[in-house]
């Protein structure tokens, strides 16, 4: 079994500590802030990766990010009530993008049902 080196126990299901993450962030109006994700289920989660390779191979290449390591990724989203950190997920779903209007502005009229 590894030692463990940062400090904190790892969760009961984790094998080892996270360490230093690859944190992805947005600009904000205080520099940037951590990007917050959904999980499969709907909950809110800080991501982190393991290694830029990672990071780049599921956000892209562009994404912003920052170092921290996961006590502090944690104790920064916990005021938010964010409760859970993901750390190299493989897969996430393209944020949606705006469609046009419910109802095309020339809408084709509809006759009325008539009773009888």
């Amino acid at each position: 079994m590894k030692d463990l080196v940062y400090g904190e126990d790892p969760e009961p299901w984790d094998r080892f500590p996270a360490g230093l993450l690859f944190v992805p962030v947005r600009p904000g109006p205080s520099r940037c802030a951590a990007r917050l994700f959904r999980t499969p289920l709907g909950g809110r989660t800080a991501v982190g990766f393991t290694s830029l390779r990672r990071l780049a191979g599921t956000l892209g290449s562009g994404q912003t990010w920052i170092r921290l390591a996961d006590p502090a990724l944690r104790a920064l989203v916990a005021p938010l009530g964010v409760t859970t950190v993901t750390v190299d997920p493989r897969f996430t779903a393209p944020a949606p993008t705006p469609v046009g209007p419910a109802v095309p502005d020339s809408a084709p009229t509809v006759p009325a049902l008539r009773a009888g």
